[in-house]
C-alpha cells in the first residue's frame, strides 16, 4: 500500500466513525450521556476539528482524510450546523446540545456526509479489489 493510501486510511479510521456518531441520535443518547463511556461530543468535535481534520477549513484535507469535493462541502455544512447548535446551547453540555432545535440539522447533515463517505470508501475498496484481480490475470 502506498503512503498516500496509508495516510488516508489512518485519518478516515477516526473521521468516519465521528461523522457516523453525529448522524446517530440513539448512539448519542446511549454513549455520550453515559459517564462510564469515553466517547462524548467533545471527543467527536476534537476528532473533526483538531486531531484528524479541520471542519472549518476542510479543503485542506482533500486527499488526506477526505476523498471528494462533495465530502469537503458537506463537512463545511456540518461545521455551520454545529456552530448554530452551539449558540443555542450556551452551556455546551452534551445533554443540552442534543435538545436544541439546531441539533436536528447537525444529525441530518452528518447523515448525508456519512452516506457519501461510506459510499466513497466502498468505491475505493472495490477499485482496489478490481486492481488486484487485474494484477492476478
Amino acid at each position: 500500500m502506498d503512503d498516500d493510501r496509508v495516510i488516508m486510511a489512518r485519518a478516515r479510521m477516526h473521521v468516519v466513525p465521528a461523522v457516523l456518531a453525529l448522524a446517530n441520535p440513539p448512539w448519542q443518547r446511549d454513549v455520550w450521556l453515559d459517564p462510564e463511556v469515553f466517547e462524548d461530543l467533545e471527543y467527536v468535535i476534537h476528532t473533526l476539528f483538531d486531531d484528524f481534520c479541520d471542519a472549518e477549513h476542510p479543503e485542506r484535507y482533500l486527499g488526506i482524510g477526505l476523498r471528494s469535493e462533495e465530502e469537503v462541502v458537506l463537512l463545511r455544512e456540518l461545521d455551520r450546523a454545529l456552530t448554530v447548535a452551539e449558540v443555542q446551547a450556551p452551556g455546551g453540555f452534551d445533554a443540552e446540545m442534543l435538545r436544541v432545535e439546531g441539533w436536528a440539522e447537525v444529525v441530518a447533515v452528518a447523515g448525508r456526509l456519512a452516506q457519501v463517505m461510506v459510499a466513497n470508501d466502498l468505491g475505493e475498496i472495490l477499485a482496489l479489489q478490481e486492481g488486484q484481480g487485474a494484477a492476478e490475470v
